[in-house]
């Protein structure tokens, strides 16, 4: 692991403005810079790069993030080459972790033995009738297969030594070509399988997954991560499907390598697969940046079921409401392979056109596990939905989906957002608070508001949470859990900028919303000394509803200790000092 404490510090140093005018011309506008998106087709420049903040954020597709996201994502790269990058360009030295893999700096090019190993598969299909035979009748071409640069890894155990000149070397074993078993003997990992390579996004060769040619198992073998591979970042395919995907504005996420190979050969070029891997946030995010639909394609048994609600769990926190989700299952008997190969492509386009959007799937599938004829039915689709709709990140789609539920559970709109906490309007805080239901449910949604100015203000000048009163914080809901640890973590950084802040919060619970509400700070252009005033108005706030409440609270006993009145006195003394008068019902 690197540690958290040199991640902080090289943000520190590097300037985001300078990483991405490498790469991206940016214009100053204001106290931020301007450009076209890099990320997707635009002629207004609507990507903004903060250097107060070390934050980017487009306005147009919604991509954000800080210098390492941006170099993961324009440049390809893994979270390690994306931190060495960053940290030679400042003088930096990556210190010592214990990676997947030990690798000397002067040791092989993995890229160059992945490269090599793929030749050798790419012969060996020319060579083996066998392995020609099969995919001819999965209906692949010639061209198909060298497009994908398909090829096959032949019987025997140790088939590559012949191809490196020192079949012992370490770096064979890093790059995941072969197994060291008990006893020192070496022997390939791939064997008597069709090979088909995995690219990252600069094309270069960084793994490679095998089908089994006759009976065995695994059916289909993966390479293991390695220094160039981590599953759960890569997709099979997209490096073929990127021009494909810009132009049907639709992207398809199938579960094999046959699938993407078939779809392309009948004309569906916008194909992708997860790598014998769930769908990962990292794959989501990835393709809602390449176009604005995405549809998961699975088998329509309880597995592939089961698969969709996990692909739908991860991709709400980066919806948008100008992205599309969507679902497709076909029929038992079928997968994308065979289908396109029965049907034709035709049929299955039309079966994406018809795929059923997130926002059914999610509410089917919530209906379906309760009994909506009972109180305790729909009281539980409730309880059921709340973590769902609290990470939701598209406030118009999760508005339609409270109406949609709360009429499901028979209830008013108002009273579901309030069971899930959550705000669905900006005037929706300011309604009057329900009476005589105690003092914790009248300050209820004051609170969330609270909350969100309070989170806004520690974002834009983090050393003011050293000034936060400890009391002001209840961890009652995700937006006061969230408040609460980005409040610890400003007290321990309170020099930290935006772009460290998202850092320490990777690929946690408040990631999304993070990254989220600092771009809505960006959008507002206000800098840190004109959240200052804000901050301190909130806190005043706080403190003054407090001292109204004691007083209150001691008023209403019906004797009082002498410690007590002079407490009392001192309280009306503070409210007349800020200009406020006693509560009506104190009597002193």
């Amino acid at each position: 692991m690197i540690p958290d404490s040199f991640k902080q510090e090289l943000l520190h140093r590097v300037d985001i403005v300078d990483v991405i005018e490498r790469y991206v011309p940016l214009k100053k506008g204001g106290s931020n810079y301007l450009a076209c998106c890099p990320f997707h087709s635009e002629k207004t420049p609507s990507f903004t790069v903060s250097p107060t903040k070390q934050f980017y954020h487009c306005f147009g597709c919604g991509v954000h993030g800080n210098a390492i996201s941006f170099l993961m994502e324009y440049q390809g790269l893994g979270y390690i080459d994306a931190l060495k990058d960053l940290a030679e360009s400042v003088g930096m030295k990556l210190p010592e972790f214990e990676p997947r893999t030990k690798k000397s700096e002067s040791g092989p090019d993995l890229y160059a033995i992945m490269e090599q190993a793929r030749d050798y598969y790419r012969d060996q299909l020319k060579t083996s009738s066998r392995a020609i035979e099969y995919l001819k009748s999965r209906g692949l071409t010639g061209k198909i297969a060298a497009r994908f640069g398909i090829g096959y890894a032949p019987e025997g155990w140790q088939n590559l030594e012949r191809v490196f000149s020192s079949y012992a070397d370490a770096a064979l074993k890093d790059a995941g070509l072969v197994i060291d078993a008990e006893g020192g003997r070496r022997y390939d990992r791939f064997r008597d399988r069709i090979m088909f390579p995995i690219l990252n996004q600069r094309g270069s060769v960084i793994a490679f997954g095998g089908r089994v040619l006759g009976e065995g198992e695994p059916k289909y073998l993966n390479s293991p991560e390695t220094p160039l591979f981590e599953k759960g970042r890569e997709l099979y395919g997209l490096p073929q499907a990127r021009h494909a995907i810009r132009a049907a504005g639709r992207v398809i996420v199938v579960e094999g390598y046959m699938d993407v190979v078939a779809l392309a050969q009948h004309g569906i070029e916008y194909a992708v697969a997860t790598l014998g891997t769930a769908t990962s946030p990292a794959h989501v995010q990835k393709l809602l940046r390449q176009t604005d639909e995405l549809v998961f394609c699975f088998d329509g048994d309880a597995a592939g079921r089961k698969a969709a609600w996990h692909a739908l769990e991860v991709s709400l926190p980066y919806l948008a409401d100008n992205k599309t989700v969507r679902f497709l299952f076909l029929p038992p008997e079928h997968d994308p392979d065979s289908f396109v190969r029965e049907e034709g492509s035709e049929a299955l386009e039309k079966k994406l056109r018809e795929a059923g959007p997130l926002s059914e799937f999610l509410l089917d599938e919530l209906k379906g596990r309760v009994d909506p004829g009972t109180a305790e039915g729909r009281s539980r689709l409730v309880h059921e939905a709340k973590p769902l709709l609290q990470k939701l990140a598209a406030p118009a789609l999760r508005l339609q989906l409270l109406k949609a539920l709360a009429d499901a559970a028979e209830m008013t709109q108002e009273d579901a957002a309030r069971i899930m906490d959550i705000r669905v309007a900006r005037g929706y805080d300011s309604r009057p608070a329900a009476p005589a239901q105690g003092p914790a449910r009248a300050s209820q949604l004051p609170q969330r508001k609270r909350e969100h100015k309070l989170l806004q203000c520690l974002l834009a000048k983090p050393a003011l949470a050293a000034e936060l009163p400890q009391g002001m914080l209840d961890g009652g809901s995700f937006e006061g859990r969230m408040l609460i640890a980005v409040a610890e973590f400003c007290r321990g950084s309170p020099q930290a900028q935006g772009g460290e802040l998202i850092e320490h919060f990777k690929d946690g619970e408040f990631t999304a919303a993070l990254a989220s509400s600092q771009a809505a700070l960006l959008e507002t252009k206000l800098e840190a000394d004109h959240m200052e005033p804000e901050f301190h108005g909130v806190v005043a706030h706080w403190q003054l509803e407090q001292r109204k409440s004691r007083l209150e609270a001691l008023t209403a006993k019906t004797e009082q200790t002498p410690a007590e009145r002079v407490e009392i006195r001192d309280l009306v003394a503070q409210l007349n000092d800020q200009g406020e008068s006693k509560p009506k019902n104190v009597i002193i």
